[in-house]
């Protein structure tokens, strides 16, 4: 991860127009003192801050002027300097479409409004925990996996089905990656969100059931590889 970071402080931008929500979440953030907080209050200068100083995640508000928090999702990913820097989406829209459009974009993570900015804390830590593990460690990197359709080389990041390279967002190449590595056994929801989302098990999302449809419907061939189990989770099978 590209975030700069002094003294053990994480350098978080928070992308909000409303400035009361904007000065709340701020507050929330750093409060524990290891959170340093940036402000922007558009989308434009969302991007700017970010070109300037890469920060080490990103509260993200949809609903912004002029230019809304999908296409700053979308350009932030195709920066070399922040396409892998974990994005929390702010959202009052209660389509699941518009989420799941932001979730495919490249954003890790949505929380609805009305929200606890306790639990919003809660998931920007959980995200900061994640990346910092993965700048820490190359292990199980070296993973190939050949199927009779699904070719995943976890080291080069690249994955085909039937031949055809498919294109998939970060958090879903990691969700694909934890399933084949435990594949053959039952994953929980918890457990998923522990070891993909480093999130603890009070932290209450969806988003690993939007991730697994998405990945499904990229696997093409595949996607019967992986298996829901109701009441119990997922499983890939070889």
């Amino acid at each position: 991860m590209a975030g700069q970071r002094s003294g053990g402080v994480a350098h978080v931008l928070v992308v909000e127009n409303e400035p009361d929500i904007a000065d709340l979440i701020a507050r929330t953030l750093e409060r524990g003192g290891d959170l340093r907080v940036d402000l922007a209050m558009s989308g434009e200068a969302a991007l700017e801050k970010a070109a300037a100083d890469t920060p080490d995640a990103i509260v993200l508000d949809l609903n912004l002027p002029v230019l809304d928090g999908l296409e700053v999702c979308r350009i932030l990913r195709s920066r070399e300097a922040s396409a892998t820097v974990p994005i929390i989406m702010l959202t009052a829209r209660t389509s699941e479409i518009d989420r799941i459009r932001g979730l495919d974009i490249g954003a890790d993570d949505y929380v609805t409004k009305p929200f606890s900015p306790r639990e919003l804390a809660a998931r920007v830590r959980a995200a900061l925990r994640r990346g910092r593990a993965e700048d820490a460690s190359d292990v199980d990197l070296n993973v190939v996996y050949d199927g009779a359709h699904l070719t995943a080389d976890f080291d080069a990041i690249a994955v085909s089905v039937d031949g055809v390279p498919i294109r998939l967002t970060r958090r879903e190449f990691e969700l694909l990656r934890c399933l084949i590595q435990n594949r053959n056994r039952v994953l929980s929801r918890d457990r998923l969100l522990e070891r993909v989302w480093g999130y603890e098990r009070s932290i209450e999302t969806r988003a690993v059931d939007v991730h697994v449809a998405r990945l499904r419907g990229k696997l093409g061939s595949a996607a019967g590889q992986i298996e829901t189990l109701v009441g119990l989770g997922y499983r890939f099978v070889d």
